[in-house]
């Protein structure tokens, strides 16, 4: 058994990060998660018995989600902000607004899957995890882990999939043009 040290927390900060974005589907409130985490983490010592600190610290963060959003279901419903006044998507957007706009659809898609597949999606594609560290971090099989996986990208493929119009005015275009070329 390992000692959790606080000095060690910071280097999982980004892929903590990532994996909250996922989670919440909003910038700040994965902000918000990470740091509630965090805190939690700190108010006492923690023993690893494994010493994988990630795994841990993303078992954490899926648990303070879960209770999080237990708590916000007990409150009474707040009014949402109106589109326009809603920040932009990241803090690249000035310098990079597509890859901006692409991280924001993916991150918002993955937070529209059904919690397991969601889940499953964070832990290995998104923090990183092997699918051995995945289903410990989510207590199930790791044959479970695969298969939750395949399904989840199967589903943000097929909600990032442009609709049929488009995707069909795409090679329309794209046919014409060769064929006013030859």
């Amino acid at each position: 058994m390992s000692r959790l040290e606080p000095e060690s927390l910071a280097s999982h900060t980004d892929r903590l990060y990532r994996a909250a974005w996922a989670l919440c589907g909003s910038r700040h409130d994965a902000e918000d998660l990470v740091q509630e985490t965090f805190a939690r983490v700190l108010a006492r010592p923690r023993l690893l018995r494994g010493g994988d600190e990630l795994a841990y610290l993303m078992y954490a963060l899926r648990n303070t989600f879960i209770s999080g959003r237990r708590a916000a279901a007990r409150r009474p419903a707040v009014v949402p902000t109106p589109l326009e006044e809603l920040p932009l998507a990241g803090r690249d957007a000035a310098v990079v607004p597509e890859a901006a706009f692409a991280a924001s659809e993916v991150l918002s898609a993955i937070a529209g899957l059904e919690e397991d597949f969601r889940l499953a999606l964070i832990a290995v594609d998104i923090v990183g995890l092997s699918y051995r560290e995945a289903a410990g971090a989510l207590g199930t099989r790791e044959a479970t882990i695969t298969t939750r996986l395949y399904r989840a990208r199967q589903r943000l493929a097929r909600r990032l999939e442009p609709p049929a119009e488009i995707a069909g005015s795409r090679e329309g275009s794209a046919t014409s043009g060769r064929l006013e070329d030859e």
